[in-house]
């Protein structure tokens, strides 16, 4: 007896999960972006993010104090300025005490969302609109949120380093030495090459290569690596000359 053909459809592969796709990005970011595109979903990368996001809030709090960080942010500009200006200054420096805690962690929370948003509908715009890869927004949402993993590790380090340090020793601005500006001096460098230079980070090169791996890995067969990198680099060019330039100005 011929046995009758099985007409049961073969179920699909069961993707990875969340968890191995947080892992997977630092280990097999080409096979990991490929199922986060095939499968998207973001929840887990961005409470991850906000999380972290919150405890650097907090550890900022309880070990350098708001006031300290306002005070270094702010102390270039009294430095340079008159005894009247000076004076009208501290009374804006007082007021952005008082907030501090406060715009530091609604920041923490509403910052990753508001910003992954924005950044991924601009990335669309490109991948998309210029290059046509054909990726959807959420695609792209997803992909965006998870390449903030190494964002991480670099919070991690950068709270092991505050409580390591005496909070007075501790560079808001430069917190790791990651990158060229922190072998700068802030007070004689100018403050464009200063903020030009702090872009040119390990884990921010980091993330813009993941990022075009991820869109290369959801577009293989319409995005080359080269033109996967002009994606992500063109806002990021624009980035970090439009904050060198802020810095310049009113830093």
């Amino acid at each position: 007896m011929t046995p009758e053909p099985n007409n049961a459809s073969t179920p699909e592969p069961q993707g990875m999960s969340s968890i191995s796709r947080v892992i997977g990005v630092f280990f097999e970011p080409t096979k990991t972006f490929a199922d986060i595109a095939a499968r998207p979903n973001w929840f887990l990368p961005l409470a991850l993010v906000i999380l972290s996001a919150l405890a650097f809030s907090v550890s900022i709090g309880q070990r350098v104090g708001f006031d300290r960080i306002v005070d270094q942010q702010t102390a270039s500009r009294l430095a340079n300025a008159s005894p009247d200006q000076r004076a009208q200054m501290e009374k804006g420096i007082e007021m952005q005490k008082r907030f501090a805690p406060i715009g530091w962690y609604v920041g923490s929370l509403l910052g990753p969302p508001i910003v992954t948003l924005i950044c991924s509908l601009v990335l669309m715009g490109i991948v998309s609109g210029i290059l046509s890869a054909g990726l959807k927004y959420k695609q792209v949402f997803s992909i965006f949120c998870y390449s903030a993993m190494p964002g991480l590790v670099s919070v991690l380090l950068i709270i092991v380093v505050m409580y390591l340090k005496p909070p007075d020793d501790f560079n808001i601005r430069n917190p790791l030495a990651f990158n060229p500006a922190a072998f700068m001096d802030p007070n004689t460098t100018s403050k464009f090459l200063y903020s030009l230079a702090s872009w040119f980070d390990v884990f921010v090169i980091w993330r813009v290569l993941l990022l075009a791996v991820g869109f290369k890995a959801a577009a293989p067969k319409k995005l080359t690596m080269s033109s996967a990198l002009f994606a992500v680099l063109l806002p990021f060019a624009v980035i970090v000359l439009g904050s060198a330039a802020f810095s310049s100005m009113f830093g």
